[in-house]
């Protein structure tokens, strides 16, 4: 199979063959028929990120059709299109697994990071963590709902009965997020790079009541901020727009240095948090939203020869929406 391959960090990936892979038990194989690109692929290119499988396939957002199932594995049947996200296998032994939290398994494996991932003409996942996806969905808008959409959807949840979110970072993850925001009767306001006024219009376009510089303040108080870009500085600025009792969630599985800042702006019962992976239930419950807002994902797409040009769109801002490799 042809596949773009990561042989070493702080390279460019090389595209090569591979066996096609055989599915073990619990597994299903499946032919890819696109996979979407996401920052954590670049902070796994870049070296961001310690230690991943080497040679390695990237991608984590994939939408197939299963071919073949391994032994045991019966939850899917021939032919059924179904997606593959972040989180590719837990232990369901551990702490954390025992306590319904598996985002955080001691023992958990990632697709496109410890197992190969969708940047391929065929892919094996374990069959408990793909999910069917929603018939309304066509394969390229279906992708970004696999990470973007639900890790997502979990930093979302985290900002509780928030009615004012800003959204730090307007890429991949925000312009869905926005979508589920207005359903619910949320204001989102937008703070994009410094003089990105594509973006800013982007996030106006979507339903924004406010864009502008994420050096900016936004006009009155925010309840709650997710910071989906990986900039450790923008937590003192959000922590500075949010109200008292605000809520600030960092929903990135890698960010830069978290600069110092004055005790003051934490006071008064705001609360900073961290996003790690996903749970299956995110999954279930997000993909079951997606059809009744309904979410609608803008995409740039890409041949798979194309990933390093998809990579490096992603890494100078010039995506708007997400970026999808076709396979």
């Amino acid at each position: 199979m042809r596949a773009m391959i990561l042989d070493r960090a702080g390279q460019s990936l090389r595209e090569g063959e591979l066996p096609v892979p055989k599915p073990q038990s619990g597994q299903v194989l499946l032919k890819v028929h696109v996979c979407g690109v996401c920052r954590t692929d670049l902070h796994i290119v870049d070296g961001e990120l310690a230690k991943p499988k080497l040679p390695l396939v990237l991608g984590h957002q994939i939408v197939g059709t299963v071919i073949e199932t391994g032994k045991g594995a019966t939850k899917f049947s021939l032919g059924t299109r179904v997606g593959v996200p972040w989180l590719g296998h837990t232990c369901n032994c551990c702490r954390y697994c025992l306590r319904g939290r598996e985002n955080l398994c001691d023992r958990a494996l990632f697709t496109g990071y410890d197992l190969n991932g969708g940047y391929a003409e065929y892919a094996v996942a374990d069959e408990s963590f793909c999910f069917l996806i929603p018939e309304d969905f066509p394969d390229l808008q279906a992708a970004p709902l696999l990470c973007a959409g639900l890790i997502g959807y979990r930093s979302y949840r985290m900002t509780e009965d928030a009615e004012r979110i800003g959204f730090y970072g307007f890429g991949a993850a925000a312009h869905i997020l926005i979508q589920v925001a207005k359903y619910q009767g949320k204001q989102v306001y937008a703070f994009t790079r410094s003089g990105d006024t594509s973006g800013q219009q982007f996030a106006r376009h979507l339903g924004a009541v406010w864009a502008g510089g994420s050096d900016e303040l936004p006009p009155e108080k925010l309840d709650a901020a997710i910071i989906f870009a990986p900039v450790g500085k923008l937590v003192p600025a959000a922590l500075k727009a949010v109200a008292k009792g605000g809520i600030v969630v960092c929903a990135g599985i890698h960010m830069s240095d978290i600069p110092s800042f004055p005790y003051e702006i934490l006071w008064e019962e705001r609360v900073l948090r961290s996003v790690a992976n996903l749970t299956r239930r995110d999954g279930a419950e997000f993909l079951a939203l997606a059809p009744l807002i309904p979410i609608h994902t803008e995409v740039t797409a890409f041949p798979l020869s194309e990933a390093n040009e998809a990579l490096n769109a992603l890494r100078t801002g010039k995506i708007n929406g997400a970026a999808v490799l076709v396979v």
